[in-house]
Parts: C-alpha cells; structure tokens; sequence
C-alpha cells in the first residue's frame, strides 16, 4: 500500500486543462491560515476529470470537523471561475484521514515565518510503527519558537487560535505562539 504525501499539480502534465486548474488552486489560500495555500497543507488533494467530462476538486479537511471546509470550497469555485476555467464540483474526502505529515516543506517554513510552529515529526501514515499498545502517550517534543528559535517551550492551552493549533509560550523570549498539533 502506498503512502499519501502532498498531492503535487504536476500529477497530471499531459493534459493541459488540468495543468491549468492545478496552477490556479496552487494560489489558493487556506482561509484561516493565508501564507499558505491548500495544496501546501495537503488539503487539495487531487483535480480529475470525472466519467461526465466535468472536472472534480477534491479535498480533504484537516479534522472532519472543520469550519473552513466551505470556504475552502467557495474559494475554488471563485478561483476557477475567475481563471475561465469550465464548471467543476468539489468533493470532500475523509478517507485517507489528512495528517501533518502531508503539510509541504515549503508550507512549514512559511508557517514559521508567518508566528505558528510547523509540527514536530511525523505522526501519520508515514510515521514509523511499533506492535505495541500503548495506554501512556509517548511524550511529545516541544516545539521550537518560531520567533527566536528557542527550544524552551511550554504549552499554555490544548487549543489556540483554531482547534488544530495548540498555545504555547517561549520560556526566553516570553512570546506566546501558536503550534501546529501533529496528527
């Protein structure tokens, strides 16, 4: 079985049409998040054409739960539409679960520019596994301060500014900062 990574616009270079709608969604910003686009984050996860010729965005949410979902979806069909790009219809997909894992290594530097702490490892499908149960989570590396690169970090709260995000605060520069929670 393979592993899902980050979709990637150049699935498709024979086709010209679906070329184009990767290139237009490669500029679409995650709403909550607008450094990054929803490609980077691994949300976009593919653009095909479907039996009826039409064409079908598919995307995945960070948590089935998600709130930006919606406008993810209103911001393609904007971007298709401004593009000249013909109608299309998105399809959210659960299954495979997205993960950090699929967050691009350009969007992890962006998110440290932009304050918020990419995630620490890998913890998805693509996470090493061992046979074991575990009742006791394994303890978590800190994250590392997207200001001023300390490790001395503590989390304040479970939740920060959206529920994938977790709240911390650096210990020697004393900047709160959000932190990317891998999943």
């Amino acid at each position: 079985m393979s592993v899902p990574t980050a979709a990637a616009p150049a699935s498709h270079p024979a086709d010209p049409l679906l070329a184009r709608a990767w290139e237009v969604l490669e500029a679409v910003p995650d709403p909550e998040i607008p450094v990054v686009s929803i490609r980077e984050l691994g949300i976009l996860r593919d653009v095909r054409r479907a039996d009826d010729g039409q064409l079908e965005v598919v995307i995945t949410p960070t948590y089935s739960g998600c709130p930006a979902m919606s406008q993810i979806a209103e911001d393609i069909a904007a971007a298709m539409q401004q593009a000249g790009l013909p109608p299309h219809r998105v399809e959210t997909v659960l299954a495979p679960a997205w993960t950090t894992d699929w967050i691009t290594q350009e969007a992890r530097d962006k998110l440290r520019a932009y304050g918020i702490a990419p995630p620490v490892g890998q913890c998805g499908s693509a996470a090493p596994r061992e046979n074991v149960v575990r009742f006791v989570p394994r303890p978590v590396a800190a994250p590392v301060c997207p200001r001023c690169g300390s490790a001395r970090t503590e989390r304040l709260a479970q939740f920060a500014s959206t529920a994938c995000k977790a709240l911390y605060r650096c210990v020697d520069c004393r900047e709160p900062f959000d932190y990317f929670k891998p999943y």
